[in-house]
């Protein structure tokens, strides 16, 4: 799945125009290394996302199979780092 729709679906954001634009942007990062809209994550990859409050850090669980799932299921795909 690519990273602007994974970061959509799990709810880490609102729109995918806007995970779209954060790529663009270099903000967002998979394993250390500045990710394009279209990379794809895999199961075990590391996604930093740099805002200008500092960074958030979240491991990829699981690839969701539909388009959305409801935020009250947003940890089995995602673990964050506090």
């Amino acid at each position: 799945m690519r990273v602007d729709k994974f970061l959509n679906s799990v709810n880490i954001v609102k729109r995918r125009s806007i995970a779209d634009e954060m790529c663009k942007e270099g903000v967002v990062f998979i394993n250390g290394k500045k990710a394009k809209s279209s990379k794809d994550v895999k199961t075990g990859d590391i996604i930093e996302i740099h805002y200008l409050k500092g960074i958030k850090k979240f491991e990829v669980l699981q690839i969701p199979e539909s388009k959305t799932i409801p935020k009250s299921k947003k940890d089995e795909y995602v673990k964050e780092f506090k």
